[in-house]
């Protein structure tokens, strides 16, 4: 069964999908370097979709724990996890670890295992995903002056992105599902 968050984190990243469909449509013959802005777009799009998720998934727990009771305890839950989340703005694990662990007491992050990947790798590669999306998204990573640059986001890099970043999603739900916080 799957979470509710990980049903809208699959929709949601269905626009990430789509911008990597349109340039690669667009990349039949030598391409123009504007096409470039759809690879970076779509990788700000699928960090947008897993913050979304985490957030999400985070309220579907707490709605668990604390119950859907009005009394005072449940509701300054609630209230304080609203609170928390207007400043979660980047989905690196610096922000989800001590969330998760603050309201949940549970370090997600542990759970990060798949393949040939380890938590303590999968920390890493999301703290660099969400700088490079820090980047593109604050800086542009458009090349500056006409002057070629490397990519900020090959095609292929794009691809084991977002890979991860599902495997991010499927690794989250099966640890709170494993902890006993909520179904997934």
């Amino acid at each position: 069964m799957h979470s509710k968050a990980s049903l809208t984190f699959d929709h949601a990243l269905q626009d990430a999908l789509d911008l990597v469909g349109h340039f690669d449509k667009l990349n039949a013959q030598p391409p123009p370097p504007e096409n470039e802005v759809l690879k970076r777009a779509s990788l700000v799009m699928a960090l947008a979709a897993l913050e979304t998720y985490f957030e999400d998934r985070l309220v579907e727990a707490v709605e668990t724990v604390a119950g859907t009771g009005d009394g005072h305890l449940p509701q300054f839950m609630r209230d304080c996890l609203a609170n928390d989340l207007k400043y979660f703005h980047t989905p690196s694990t610096d922000r989800v670890r001590p969330l998760y662990q603050k309201y949940l007491g549970v370090d997600i992050t542990e759970g990060w295992k798949w393949n040939h990947m380890e938590p303590s790798t999968a920390r890493s590669e999301l703290n660099k995903l969400a700088k490079k999306r820090g980047d593109i998204a604050h800086r542009s990573g458009r090349p500056a002056n006409g002057t070629p640059t490397k990519h900020a986001v090959s095609r292929d890099d794009l691809r084991k992105y977002i890979h991860f970043i599902r495997q991010l999603v499927v690794a989250t739900d099966a640890v709170l599902a494993k902890a006993d916080r909520t179904p997934g």
